[in-house]
């Protein structure tokens, strides 16, 4: 039926057509903006998910940026540490070749400065925004929390988000000029010269260098003793009930040393030279001794035979004097030497109750008296005041008497503790003395303060009973953890006022020049890392963006086609509700 009250088909028309219209406008929005979902009332959980990535992703390139720049200041320094290297490396090669002779060492000089004013320049130019890691300001470079400077070199995406890391590194393993001192072409302040008189600079002329001993410079070991020379007057025979007999003594103890009983005598062995002695050993029937050589052969045979601790020998000397190419043998001369007998504390030789059947003895005689070995258990430490600085660690091994030396270390903290500071010095003989007698408790061996400036390391008398060779004092294995360490500054080399100090400057390049190396190996690994997390970077921010394209982005192949569509609904629907607005128009025509 038509009514004229109400138009049921133009209402359905126009409800169709309000349909159309609104679906064509998600679809017009869709191809004009690319996305599927534009707003939360497209899809509550995809836009909220998108939202989340795209504001990470935002994070991330900052991160990135941040990356960047991290990544050229360690660009630019390790560059600049290269380039010293190469720099170093040729100046190794002047100084090798200014140890020639001949070589005009000023026109080196001047080569060597060249180089020197490029390494400052590279120096000073290794800058990226500002920061510049070859040379620095920090007032204790030493100090890790002056020192320490740090690098974004890492994120971390999680459940809270996106996060910075950063990768610390110390400037004192990078800075090449300080301005208080310490880098790595500087001296470095934290050498510790004789460490109070435990070692001593040694300087080879012959190699031109200066290095530090291990050992103590009064390390004290007592002289040997025991032998006796004389000169064969033969040839002679030694007859059916001829000998000749003595007593070998050796390492009694020393009554001069004043120590108190029970005194050793030593060992004593009887030995007898006779008839049936030659023969066994010359291979001889009538005990006949033709040369001197024989006599020490007989000697020899006859000291074994006894179990005496010494042997006989022949002596060489140079021909002519003064040189050390040829050597001939010092004809008759024939020498008795004692050996130790390591179960007495004693070091001395003697021969004595001799008795000969035969005129002359072939010229064997005794000793006059007993041979004592100088005992030496005293040291003399010349004291020099030192600092130990924080992570400096000092090693010494120390003996008495030729026993197993047994090792100590200290450090700042020690030394601190031990004398109330807090700087780590060690600043007079007294204190020095306080520093060993903690490690070296032993009650025969006194450490004190001689009271002239130095250090008296000895054994008790009353104790120690050991003399010559047997006795002495040492300090040894001395070392420092951080040396070898640059003890000149780089820019201060000149082998024109040190002519003698080439080898030592060549020890000293290779010294900084491993240094460097470290250096660089440091900057290099750390910017390996920071390029990795970079590139990480870039691949995530594209997995992430393609992952919200997958939630968010519209098909515009199917959004076009589905336009189209639309399009041709919404004229088909205006059509309908013209039609169905046509049907009152005829009801109208009944009344005209």
């Amino acid at each position: 039926m038509t009514s004229i009250v109400t138009n049921t088909s133009a209402s359905i028309a126009l409800q169709t057509l309000r349909g159309v219209n609104s679906g064509l406008q998600d679809t017009q929005r869709a191809v004009s903006t690319g996305l599927r979902i534009e707003k939360a009332s497209d899809n509550a959980a995809y836009w909220a998910i998108a939202t989340t990535m795209r504001s990470d992703n935002r994070a991330i390139s900052a991160v990135s940026d941040a990356l960047g720049v991290s990544a050229s200041k360690l660009d630019t320094a390790y560059d600049g540490l290269s380039r010293v290297l190469d720099i170093l490396g040729d100046f190794k090669a002047k100084l090798v070749a200014a140890k020639e002779a001949g070589i005009d060492k000023s026109k080196v000089q001047d080569e060597l400065d060249q180089l020197k004013d490029q390494v400052a320049s590279i120096a000073n130019s290794s800058s990226f925004s500002g920061v510049n890691y070859l040379k620095t300001d920090i007032d204790d470079i030493y100090d890790a929390t002056q020192s320490v400077t740090y690098v974004t070199s890492a994120f971390v995406r999680d459940e809270n988000g996106v996060s910075v890391k950063t990768a610390d590194f110390d400037l004192s393993q990078i800075s090449l000029f300080n301005s208080t001192e310490g880098g790595l072409l500087q001296a470095d302040p934290r050498f510790l010269g004789t460490i109070g008189g435990l070692r001593y600079e040694q300087y080879f002329v012959d190699q031109d260098r200066e290095v530090m001993s291990t050992s103590s410079l009064r390390n004290a070991t007592g002289s040997s003793t025991g032998y006796l020379d004389f000169n064969f007057t033969g040839p002679f025979d030694i007859g059916a009930g001829d000998s000749i007999q003595f007593d070998v003594v050796v390492d009694a103890d020393n009554p001069a040393d004043g120590i108190s009983p029970p005194y050793n005598a030593g060992k004593i062995n009887q030995v007898v030279i006779d008839q049936a002695t030659v023969n066994a050993e010359l291979g001889v029937t009538d005990g006949h001794i033709e040369t001197y050589v024989d006599f020490t052969r007989v000697i020899n045979r006859a000291l074994k035979t006894a179990g005496a601790n010494a042997y006989a020998r022949n002596y060489m000397h140079p021909d002519p004097p003064n040189q050390d190419k040829i050597w001939v043998p010092t004809i008759d001369l024939i020498g008795i030497v004692r050996t130790a007998d390591s179960t007495r504390d004693g070091s001395s030789f003697q021969i004595t109750n001799f008795t000969s059947t035969i005129a002359g003895s072939g010229g064997f005689h005794d000793t006059n008296g007993v041979q004592w070995g100088g005992r030496s258990s005293s040291m003399t430490l010349d004291f020099q005041p030192f600092t130990v600085a924080g992570g400096v660690v000092v090693s010494f091994s120390f003996d008495v008497d030729r026993e197993s030396p047994s090792s100590y270390s200290f450090d700042k903290n020690y030394i601190n503790s031990l004398l109330g500071k807090t700087d780590g010095k060690v600043e007079t003989a007294d204190e020095m003395a306080t520093l060993l007698r903690s490690f070296i408790t032993r009650t025969d061996v006194i450490i004190e303060d001689n009271g002239a400036g130095s250090v008296t390391v000895k054994t008790d008398p009353l104790i120690d009973r050991k003399s010559g060779e047997k006795s002495g004092v040492h300090f040894t294995g001395i070392s420092v953890n951080i040396e070898p360490i640059p003890r000149m500054n780089f820019m201060e080399i000149d082998i024109v006022a040190n002519p003698r100090k080439v080898g030592t400057y060549i020890d000293y390049i290779e010294t900084v020049s491993a240094r460097i190396t470290s250096g660089a190996s440091i900057i290099g690994s750390l910017a390996k890392r920071v390029d990795l997390q970079n590139d990480f970077a870039h691949s995530l921010m594209a997995s992430i963006t393609s992952g919200i394209g997958r939630l968010v982005d519209a098909d515009m192949e199917e959004a076009s086609s589905k336009l189209s569509a639309q399009q041709t609904q919404q004229q088909l629907a205006v059509q309908s509700l013209s039609i169905a607005n046509s049907a009152p128009k005829a009801v109208l025509t009944l009344f005209q």
